[in-house]
């Protein structure tokens, strides 16, 4: 059996060896020196026995030297090179290396730590490899359950580099999986014009955050010889640091395929418009049959009979209100909205928005007050019957919503030389903030509102302003009114 001296043993066996040398070299000299002073210095024995003390001292000091100089270099490393060897094991392990082994020697504890930790390593190994089998299985599941799913679906990291792609992603953006996976998007987007779309909406949602998502139309893709349209929503993807700070890695990108609503909302938009063009001419008729009731061309009327005749008046003006507003929303959505821009001054279009709610601001004994500045006010590039229409309708809102004998304000300002501001102020009983937004959407009417509408106005009034790049927005507090301002550019 091999026996392995331990550090403590080595340096005590090379100081022994080294200790007894210089003793025997002091002891050497001694004896030598002794014997030199004992014989007569003219005795042939005093020479031979110099000669001999001599050699016997240079030869002991020489192994001396020897040994010592052996000891100095030999004896740190012996010392160092167990310490050196775990040092670089562990190492090793910290960079995920987990089949380095040790084979100290040198004793029984050198070789019990090796064991210790080779075991260790071992232990690591297993786990790191059970680990990584599990988390492969995990992504494998998972990016099965991805492609799936029939709705494209792309995920990219930070640096934009694709982390997953799905099949049906792959297919609409003519892709292969090998050509992306790793692969910079921005460098692919360079040849594919439908991911540098995705991107840029991508850098869109992170720069304007919800007002870029609300902007976002639908996303027209031609493939396999039709036309398809996507929605398109993009997710950040937040994950923790080992501080617990929630930061963004990526963003999801998700296409909802709505080739299928976008029909039958085109469909919808055709069968309004026909509808609404085929009930004008009937309406207009009735209008026309009951003015000539009314000029007494068929007879005076008594007062049930006049009173009918009003109804059917009221109700018509009403009806052919509604078929407007429905043309105007089905141009809206088929694109079809056609703008005629000319130069119009502003309180041109206040002047048209009180002479045509005059008559029913008289009836509740409403005031009309007009808020125009005295200096000079700039001139807009508009089509001025559109933006007539839209200052027409938040003023008849205005009246409608206001309490009898109360006032409206309707005036213009200049916001700055770029930019003109036409607005509507009453004092009714205002909007919740909740509804703010919600008001500028098709068919919404703000709960407890019994006052009649199609609900429809405001929703084209903010098309109408945005088409001329403008803007329509309110301010309302219940119980203080509201106002409705146009930011229009001059």
């Amino acid at each position: 059996m091999k026996y392995n001296m331990s550090i403590k043993e080595k340096l005590t066996l090379y100081v022994g060896v080294l200790v007894a040398l210089i003793v025997g070299l002091v002891a050497l000299s001694v004896i030598s020196l002794q014997i030199l002073t004992a014989t007569e210095p003219t005795s042939p024995v005093a020479d031979y026995g110099l000669s001999r003390a001599l050699a016997l001292l240079l030869t002991f000091g020489t192994l001396s030297v020897i040994v010592g100089i052996w000891i100095l270099i030999w004896l740190p490393d012996s010392i160092n090179r167990p310490f050196k060897e775990l040092s670089e094991g562990i190492n090793e392990i910290a960079n995920h290396n987990y089949d380095t082994e040790l084979h100290l020697q040198g004793s029984v504890a050198m070789e019990q730590l090796s064991l210790n930790f080779n075991r260790m390593s071992h232990c690591l190994r297993d786990y790191y490899n059970s680990s990584l089998s599990k988390l492969r299985v995990s992504k494998q599941y998972i990016e099965t359950i991805i492609d799936s799913i029939d709705e494209p679906m792309i995920c990219i990291d930070q640096e934009l580099t694709f982390y997953f792609i799905n099949n049906e992603a792959l297919d609409i953006l003519n892709l292969k999986r090998d050509e992306v996976l790793g692969k910079s998007a921005q460098e692919i987007a360079m040849h594919n014009d439908l991911l540098r779309r995705l991107l840029n909406g991508n850098n869109e949602q992170k720069e304007y955050g919800d007002a870029a998502e609300k902007k976002t139309e639908s996303l027209k893709i031609y493939a396999d010889n039709k036309e398809s349209y996507f929605q398109v929503k993009y997710l950040p993807v937040k994950m923790a640091d080992a501080d617990g700070n929630i930061t963004e890695r990526g963003t999801v990108v998700m296409l909802k395929n709505i080739t299928e609503f976008h029909k039958l909302d085109v469909a919808k938009t055709t069968l309004i418009s026909t509808i609404s063009h085929e009930l004008k001419t009937p309406i207009s008729a009735i209008l026309m049959s009951q003015q000539l009731l009314t000029d007494n061309r068929v007879g005076v009327l008594n007062a049930e009979q006049k009173e009918l005749s009003d109804s059917i008046k009221k109700n018509g003006e009403r009806l052919l209100s509604i078929t407007s507003e429905l043309l105007n929303m089905t141009q809206v959505e088929s694109g079809a909205l056609q703008l005629k821009p000319h130069i119009t001054k502003p309180i041109k279009l206040i002047e048209y928005a009180i002479k045509a709610n005059q008559v029913q601001a008289d009836k509740f004994n409403i005031n009309i007050e007009v808020d125009y500045p005295k200096e000079k006010i700039s001139k807009l590039y508009i089509d001025s019957e559109k933006i007539a229409w839209v200052l027409t309708n938040l003023l008849n809102n205005a009246i409608r919503y206001s309490s009898e004998n109360g006032r409206v304000i309707i005036g213009a300002q200049q916001n700055d030389k770029h930019q003109v501001i036409l607005y509507v102020q009453d004092f009714g009983r205002g909007i919740d903030p909740r509804y703010h937004e919600s008001i500028f959407e098709r068919y919404f009417r703000v709960p407890g509102i019994k006052v009649q509408g199609s609900g429809l106005g405001l929703s084209i009034s903010r098309d109408f302003v945005e088409a001329h790049n403008g803007t329509l927005t309110v301010e309302s507090e219940l119980g203080k009114g509201s106002k409705f301002i146009v930011a229009l550019p001059a």
